[in-house]
């Protein structure tokens, strides 16, 4: 997810898809993610240290640095992007995925990599 506090990588395509993703509905993150988002409306997001358990029902939040695993009972689907090519990380998602089922993958090009995969993910019941 990260590498020295840091995010890996950045593709617009990934910012556009989340915002897509969002449509009308809130999009948390945390202030060192504001300047992905800065172009748009401020009403289609909110930045907060303590976003995941601020968000609502049906809100998006974007997480880069922050561990899901904070508010893990109130997530309700999980999307995933992957680059086509591996970075240095030291912080990783530590989410046990055996508990979630793959709901949908597509790839896609990106601007800055060839290709980026979307996963979607619901909780098994």
């Amino acid at each position: 997810m990260a590498f020295h506090n840091r995010r890996q990588s950045r593709d617009r395509e990934v910012t556009k898809r989340i915002l897509q993703i969002c449509g009308k509905k809130k999009l948390w993150m945390e202030p060192y993610s504001e300047k992905l988002f800065a172009e748009e409306l401020p009403e289609v997001w909110q930045s907060s240290e303590g976003f995941l358990k601020q968000a609502g029902d049906g809100e998006v939040c974007f997480t880069e640095r922050i561990s899901p695993n904070e508010a893990v009972e109130k997530i309700e689907e999980l999307i995933l992007f992957e680059w086509n090519r591996t970075y240095p990380a030291d912080l990783r998602l530590n989410l046990n995925l055996s508990e979630w089922k793959l709901a949908e993958q597509e790839d896609f090009p990106g601007f800055s990599h060839e290709k980026i995969t979307q996963k979607r993910y619901i909780k098994k019941r």
